[in-house]
């Protein structure tokens, strides 16, 4: 939690991981644009808008919001039947207004109801289309009338055939960038280094990006005539703005009259369904692999991604969520408090208005580096091996959830290990019911809960509520004695609630949950 000194309090820390997230984030923020037929600006500005307003507004310590390429299809066909850009901004600005308002009606608890096994599926699905995405990059296959076949960044299998063009039209100048920065990148993880007095401040992606631009001057004139140079269609492309003066060339501002079209209104509901549900499972998804296991508050995080929208509908921007990608990036690099959120939007400023010819110099190749290893990260093989040995109730849903993502989309993969998920819960429960007990015994210290016979992940939202409201200086007795099943999703409530815990003086007694009733708690 952020103490006295508030953002400031971490900034040794913030500011690297800043610089990462806008790294990644930078080339997303442009090809989500691409994809999504919007002007290709409007994801630079949902970059920025993500990372101040959604940054400062937002109660989440890691997650990271942005352009999102789960909503790609949608902008996408949104912008074609409406057929212009400014009513679909009436619609985005409309979509942030309904977001607000659930908010405020707290209805962010939904997130609280998807189980572990989905969640977990749903980083590993993304990891896998990220790393497939980044091979066209890394070969420098990226041609102008390739590149809307690549950057996707879900489902898209069109995509993945047109890998077969890759012997066609490698650019060994983009494989060998691709190659060193990878080296960098995994030399950046080893303890040797991260350990290092002096190299662990410096962050391996901002290294492998520096570098990459080195190598690809050295093609050009230390070795030109060889084929190697990475020309301008194989690097970031930016617009080109002299100043705050020029900045309204580039913007675009909703037609309001489009509130009186009902097709605006259909599209508004449909972008703020899906984003909020999207931002509530990346926020659980974020404080899962957050190692300070912070719960991030939804509702709040609702009222935010709504203004965020509803600003980006007023100046041009596109449709943002909390995104997994940059969130797990932001985490990888070492983020404390939301302030790496933040810096990332002003350099995502910054740099648009300043050093546009800078980055322009950055070989995609590079930056396809950095989140193949990003992809890598979130579908390691041994999370697939540690969810296996969970058991087909966990591995099921897990792994449907990644096959519904990679051949079909992020929303149906979702719903398919949901689905899953819930058969198995149906099939263990049909007999008995579910609560919580909070039992006081004659110590007013001392908060006895007792669980349930069977405790599934629709018991998850009631027990964090319940542990939230233990004060300061207390004793909490767990008491599983009655339990015969206690989810993996439960179980993890209570491990992150053990983390927690020390930092209110609380005093966390478990009973009887151990192999007998569950075989994840050690």
């Amino acid at each position: 939690m952020l103490n006295k000194k508030g953002y400031f309090s971490h900034l040794g820390s913030d500011l690297p991981a800043g610089l990462v997230v806008f790294l990644v984030a930078l080339p997303l923020c442009l090809g989500i644009a691409l994809s999504s037929g919007a002007p290709l600006f409007s994801g630079v500005i949902a970059g920025i808008v993500g990372g101040i307003v959604v940054g400062f507004l937002s109660g989440s310590h890691t997650a990271v919001s942005g352009p999102a390429a789960g909503l790609t299809v949608i902008v996408l066909n949104a912008i074609e039947d409406l057929q212009a850009y400014e009513l679909f901004l009436t619609a985005l600005v409309l979509a942030g207004i309904i977001q607000f308002a659930l908010g405020v009606i707290k209805a962010g608890v939904i997130g609280y109801y998807f189980p572990t096994s989905v969640i977990k599926g749903m980083l590993a699905g993304i990891g896998i289309i990220l790393i497939i995405k980044q091979i066209p990059f890394i070969f420098g296959t990226n041609s102008s009338e390739l590149v809307e076949d690549f950057i996707p960044l879900v489902n898209d299998l069109q995509a993945v055939m047109a890998l077969q063009s890759l012997r066609e039209t490698i650019d060994y100048g983009a494989v060998i960038i691709a190659a060193i920065s990878l080296l960098i990148l995994i030399a950046w993880e080893k303890p040797a280094i991260k350990n290092h007095r002096f190299l662990q401040f410096i962050p391996g992606p901002l290294l492998a990006v520096m570098l990459s631009i080195g190598i690809n001057k050295f093609f050009k004139f230390v070795i030109p005539g060889t084929g190697l140079y990475v020309d301008a269609e194989d690097k970031v492309t930016l617009p080109e703005i002299s100043g705050f003066s020029s900045l309204g060339e580039h913007l675009f501002f909703p037609d309001l009259s489009g509130v009186f079209i009902p097709e605006v209104w259909v599209i508004a509901i449909t972008i703020a369904i899906i984003a909020s549900l999207e931002t509530l499972l990346c926020l659980e998804a974020s404080d899962k692999i957050d190692p300070q296991k912070r719960v991030s508050p939804p509702n709040r995080e609702l009222l935010a991604q709504g203004a965020g929208n509803f600003v980006n509908g007023m100046v041009g921007g596109m449709p943002i969520t909390a995104v997994i990608v940059r969130s797990s990036a932001n985490i990888n690099s070492g983020a404390k408090t939301k302030m790496s959120a933040v810096f990332h939007g002003i350099l995502l400023l910054v740099s648009v208005l300043l050093i546009p010819n800078l980055l322009n110099l950055i070989p995609l190749a590079s930056l396809a580096a950095i989140l193949l290893v990003i992809g890598y990260k979130l579908a390691k093989i041994s999370l697939f091996k540690s969810m296996y040995k969970l058991g087909l109730d966990q591995f099921l849903p897990f792994l449907i959830t990644i096959l519904g993502i990679i051949f079909f989309d992020l929303l149906k993969g979702i719903g398919m290990g949901m689905i899953v998920g819930i058969v198995y819960i149906l099939k263990r429960n049909y007999k008995n019911s579910h609560f919580f007990k909070d039992a006081r015994e004659d110590d007013a210290n001392i908060v006895h809960i007792i669980l349930a016979e069977e405790v599934s992940f629709l018991n998850k939202g009631s027990l964090i509520k319940t542990l939230k409201q233990v004060g300061e200086n207390k004793k909490v007795i767990i008491d599983g004695t009655n339990s015969r099943i206690i989810d993996y999703d439960v179980i993890e409530v209570i491990r992150d609630f053990q983390v927690n815990a020390k930092e209110k003086n609380i005093t966390v007694e478990v009973i009887n949950i151990d192999k007998e009733n569950t075989t994840v708690l050690n």
